[in-house]
């Protein structure tokens, strides 16, 4: 472990000494896509309670999170149909058109999500926006393509960074921008617009990453996909391949037209999930299940009212929430992580991660029995707009408050960075990494579809029924919780060797697939 991670550090300062510029004005264009992802799912979380319980089609205030569930339920959704399609259609017309049109799309839905006045409105409004944010696939292939084995390994790590500061902005732009006629009328009093569609400018500044992208784009970004003439074989296409183009290509030489009389055999993509890869993707869709009901019930509980077994916190406090935890995801990733994985490795990382998730799962919801039975009762007397912000009971709350988010911020961390690498290093071959990637990638995408819906309707359920622990209003959290328990109890099972990267021990054949898996293998290392 020592030895290897000292031939990365020699490699990485050789190839440093002679990088290759960065092309920034092609660059700056793939950093905005990447940066408006984040920030359409989170923008909308800090008042999406207070948005859904506007709406005529809620008759009971227990039923918002059902509803929300369903808004945020449809970006995944809409996403995962589309996600695939974007990368096959840049294959066909180029990578420019679907990137400004992404962006073009992002950009104008967000904008008819801020003047929603009806839940159906709201949900094709959400929809559309997931569809258009589906393009983000295409960036990864123009990243490999722009780039080359000196500078590919910076470019890759600007692309978590962005999504981790598009997580922090999403949650501080929703919370401070939401009716600002009611919040700042000394700047927005007399503003009939804003009066009207109250969530119509955090979703306007929320889009000007998508703005700017595509003005920078439409000037700046060039066409990077070049087709070479064939010449007898299927491989036509001179580019470097992708997880997206990879799987294309693959089904495309299955077909197989002049292929030579005597082929080497390859073993079959299903061939490689072995017990120990079966598991490391099993705890992997667990946690990401879990996750996913986090998310989505986060702002409903911390929203509901006290009486409700929620915290009756406003959209700004709970936009601050979220700030928060965006910048203890980016300490924790870029400082701390690394260290952690260094000195423990992966396997032990991703216990200790799903450890601490479970923890905070289970004790989270104690909270608002504190609040409950502290006296607090008046409306929003937890968050920052109350006269008694630095009473000792509000300063307890806040303490606990954000030390709970600490924990659940660095098992998210722990867990998400770590599934990564063990995801990387179980691909038995470098040719491998676009299908495990791809694979977990997939399940990924299944389990935010899944998630907020369960938490959505089970939180829903439990507020309504008078039952006694744990299927009160805790039920959402201690299942979250006894599911992280159980992918824990499985990575038990997973072998110390998972912690090396299996696929150096086979050299690909080819120059171009060296380089992709690469490419892959060092954003898994740095993707949440």
């Amino acid at each position: 472990m020592p030895s290897t991670s000292r031939n990365e550090q020699d490699r990485d300062a050789s190839l440093s000494a002679r990088e290759t510029p960065l092309p920034w004005g092609k660059l700056t264009v793939l950093l905005a896509v990447r940066l408006a992802e984040p920030i359409g799912m989170t923008l909308i979380l800090p008042f999406m309670y207070q948005m859904v319980g506007g709406f005529d089609v809620v008759k009971d205030p227990k039923d918002i999170s059902f509803y929300a569930g369903m808004l945020l339920t449809s970006f995944s959704i809409f996403k995962a149909l589309t996600v695939m399609h974007w990368g096959i259609l840049s294959d066909r017309i180029g990578r420019r058109p679907v990137i400004l049109l992404g962006l073009l799309g992002n950009l104008l839905t967000f904008v008819l999500f801020g003047v929603s006045k009806s839940f159906k409105w709201a949900l094709v409004a959400r929809s559309l926006n997931g569809m258009f944010t589906g393009n983000s696939v295409v960036i990864k292939t123009v990243v490999a393509e722009i780039s080359d084995s000196t500078n590919r390994p910076r470019m890759m790590a600007l692309l978590p960074l962005m999504w981790n500061l598009g997580m922090m902005l999403g949650g501080a732009v929703g919370g401070a921008l939401v009716d600002p006629v009611a919040k700042y009328p000394w700047l927005f009093g007399g503003s009939v617009l804003f009066r009207e569609y109250p969530y119509l400018l955090p979703c306007l500044v929320g889009s000007t990453a998508s703005f700017f992208g595509l003005v920078v784009g439409f000037f700046q970004l060039e066409e990077t996909l070049v087709i070479r003439p064939s010449t007898g074989s299927t491989a036509s296409v001179g580019r470097p391949a992708t997880e997206t183009t990879a799987l294309v290509l693959d089904a495309q030489n299955e077909e197989g037209r002049d292929q030579p009389a005597v082929t080497e055999r390859t073993p079959s993509k299903w061939a490689i999930l072995t017990p120990t890869v079966i598991r490391v993707l099993a705890t992997n869709t667990i946690m990401c299940l879990a996750i996913a009901m986090h998310n989505q019930i986060y702002p409903i509980y911390a929203a509901t009212d006290i009486a409700d077994g929620g915290l009756g916190m406003d959209a700004q406090s709970i936009g601050y929430t979220l700030t928060f935890c965006g910048i203890l995801v980016v300490y924790f990733q870029l400082v701390m992580y690394p260290i952690l994985a260094d000195k423990y490795g992966a396997l032990a990382c991703y216990r200790r991660g799903l450890l601490l998730l479970a923890l905070f799962s289970t004790t989270f919801p104690l909270l608002s029995i504190l609040v409950k039975y502290t006296g607090l009762y008046t409306e929003h007397i937890v968050g920052f707009n109350t006269a008694n912000l630095f009473s000792s009971k509000v300063i307890l709350f806040w303490l606990l408050l954000l030390a709970q988010l600490y924990v659940r911020t660095l098992g998210d961390i722990l867990s998400f960075a770590s599934i990564s690498l063990l995801v990387s290093n179980v691909a038995p071959r470098k040719t491998d990494l676009g299908f495990m990637n791809g694979l977990q990638q997939q399940t990924t995408s299944i389990t935010y579809i899944i998630g907020p819906l369960i938490s959505g309707y089970l939180w829903s359920w439990s507020i309504k029924h008078s039952f006694p622990y744990p299927f009160n209003s805790h039920f959402v959290w201690v299942l979250g919780g006894a599911s992280l328990v159980v992918a824990w109890y499985m990575s038990l099972s997973i072998p110390d060797s998972v912690n090396i990267f299996a696929s150096e021990e086979h050299e690909p054949t080819q120059e171009v697939a060296s380089d992709n898996a690469s490419a892959n293998t060092l954003t898994e290392r740095t993707r949440l």
